[in-house]
């Protein structure tokens, strides 16, 4: 039996987040998640082990973009435990692939990254990437299923703790979900943030703030955007695509744009 416990969080997050762990907040959650991985551990996506997934991978001290997500992906064999990502393996015309990691393949292109080999963003967060979803577990088929279990107090803790810590983060802060965090992170200083529709579906153009524009011509720039940003502040900028993987205009232009 997944025990489900504080020490499961990476030592450096866990000291960001203080007293937490003595609310009663923290409570809820670990009994309520504890509870549904007694009763139905095996439909239970990312796996427990995979839950702080993003928080193992990009350390506290090397976080320089956070992109929110709301939860985990509820279709067999595509969560990882980071936002957006799924498994290399996953073919990117098949159906399994999802929209949003369509449409950010898109908006790359469009920004002059080039193409995206894949879907699986664990090169992003091992470079200071954190990508965050604001529920860290779902049931299989179910989406939001674990949405009010209380994940909520830890990540709005999170958010809060972490922009006091870190100063010259940029937030991509795509939908309406992610948009809701906007008055904690504007609570700490020197943060870039950056707003657009989120890029699933056909709503990735439905607002003043699309992220691709209509015509399909252009993108919202966010990641140009975030290298310029960490550049002008002294940081590295992220490598958002492998320069060694395809070339976009060769082969996979096709695919892309259908």
């Amino acid at each position: 039996m997944t025990a489900f416990s504080p020490t499961d969080i990476p030592e450096d997050w866990r000291s960001l987040l203080g007293d937490y762990f003595e609310s009663a907040q923290w409570q809820t959650l670990q009994s309520k998640l504890q509870a549904e991985i007694d009763l139905e551990g095996s439909l239970i996506r990312p796996e427990p082990q995979n839950f702080f997934k993003a928080l193992s991978l990009t350390a506290l001290s090397n976080v320089k973009v956070v992109i929110l997500g709301q939860d985990p992906y509820h279709s067999p064999g595509l969560a990882q435990g980071l936002a957006f990502s799924v498994p290399g393996h996953i073919p990117l015309n098949s159906r399994q692939f999802p929209s949003s990691l369509r449409n950010i393949r898109k908006a790359l292109a469009l920004e002059g990254f080039g193409a995206l080999a894949s879907g699986d963003l664990h090169d992003w967060a091992k470079q200071g990437v954190l990508l965050l979803n604001t529920a860290l577990s779902v049931k299989l088929g179910e989406a939001g299923s674990h949405a009010n279990l209380g994940w909520k107090s830890l990540i709005d803790r999170l958010i809060a703790e972490l922009v006091k810590y870190q100063p010259n983060l940029v937030w991509m802060l795509w939908g309406g979900h992610a948009q809701s965090k906007l008055a904690l992170i504007e609570s700490g200083s020197q943060q870039l943030i950056l707003q657009s529709s989120h890029p699933s579906g056909l709503g990735v153009y439905k607002t003043d703030q699309p992220f691709l524009q209509p015509d399909g011509k252009a993108s919202c720039g966010h990641f140009k955007k975030a290298n310029t940003w960490l550049t002008e502040h002294g940081l590295s900028p992220i490598c958002w695509v492998n320069q060694s993987g395809e070339d976009l205009f060769a082969s996979d232009q096709g695919s892309l744009f259908s």
